[in-house]
């Protein structure tokens, strides 16, 4: 089971980003995604140099360490997001956090290959269990949806495209590069070569920035860069460098139930037998798959 140290702040993580899905679907309007995405990572990259100032921690890192945050900073902070913002347009936010839930997949698979993080028996049954309970949970999604089978296909392979980006930004950060710089300086030049990528394909794509007058959107921009972003990532990633990519993706899994769960309160969403049975199985396969021994990973030349 994972010590309070790195349970703490999976669980903090988990509920933060269980959280972010039905703020992304209201960002999207006036603003193009492109825009939001850079105006929430502005507001993070600029959070993350002022606590890596205050801690003292040092933001130069070389050549080398320039590569590494750029590698790991433009498929976490520009593809991703861009892609799940715009994956939203076509399908809805309860729909792509369930298939987020499949991190899990690419995470222990590319862990395995580049990593040498061994997969045991009991992970591999609990990730199956796991699984089919978000199986359970798409479909139900799937049932419930009005919109036309070609826009959640487009949806879905947006999303799709969003989860391998992020998987291999996670797997970067358990090299041993990751491990060898402080989470605060990677994250903040990481996250600032993503709002340079956003600014650009944003005014490539719509002209000048675009302004939204509305309070809650900026209100939702603070808190996907302050806190879903600056406070959830460097927690995200110390439990990756903890427990590994494949675990720490486990996360994914209770995403969408927590996503589901505001939903319910704010949308009206009905929790189907279906849909309760899909939550049920994804719980008991997340605590089938953490009672695992924690992978040993062998450290890999970069």
């Amino acid at each position: 089971m994972m010590a309070p140290r790195v349970l703490i702040p999976f669980i903090v993580v988990t509920l933060i980003w269980g959280s972010t899905w039905i703020v992304i679907k209201d960002q999207l309007g006036a603003v193009p995604p492109t825009w939001s995405v850079a105006y929430r990572f502005t507001a993070a990259a600029a959070a993350m140099f002022f606590y890596a100032l205050w801690k003292g921690v040092p933001l130069r890192i070389g050549r080398r360490g320039h590569l590494f945050a750029l590698s790991f900073g433009l498929p976490q902070f520009f593809l991703n997001f861009n892609l799940v913002y715009a994956a939203e347009h076509y399908i809805t936010s309860g729909l792509c956090a369930v298939l987020f839930a499949l991190l899990l997949v690419p995470n222990s698979a590319l862990g395995w290959l580049f990593l040498k993080h061994r997969i045991t028996p009991r992970f591999l049954a609990g990730s199956a269990i796991a699984t089919a309970g978000v199986a359970l949970l798409f479909v139900q999604e799937m049932r419930s949806t009005a919109l036309a089978p070609g826009a959640v296909l487009l949806g879905i392979g947006l999303t799709l495209a969003a989860v391998l980006s992020a998987s291999v930004a996670n797997i970067l950060q358990a090299t041993e590069r990751a491990r060898s710089m402080p989470v605060e300086g990677a994250l903040a030049w990481g996250m600032a070569y993503g709002v340079a990528a956003n600014i650009l394909l944003a005014l490539i794509l719509y002209g000048p920035p675009a302004i939204e007058y509305r309070a809650g959107y900026w209100a939702g921009v603070l808190y996907l860069g302050l806190v879903a972003s600056a406070l959830a990532f460097p927690l995200y990633f110390g439990v990756i460098r903890a427990v590994g990519p494949g675990k720490a993706a486990y996360s994914s899994l209770l995403v969408p139930i927590i996503a589901m769960g505001f939903s319910t309160v704010l949308e009206g969403y009905h929790w189907s037998p279906l849909a309760v049975a899909g939550g049920v199985l994804a719980l008991v396969g997340l605590f089938v798959a953490l009672k695992a021994r924690r992978p040993n990973p062998v450290p890999i030349a970069d």
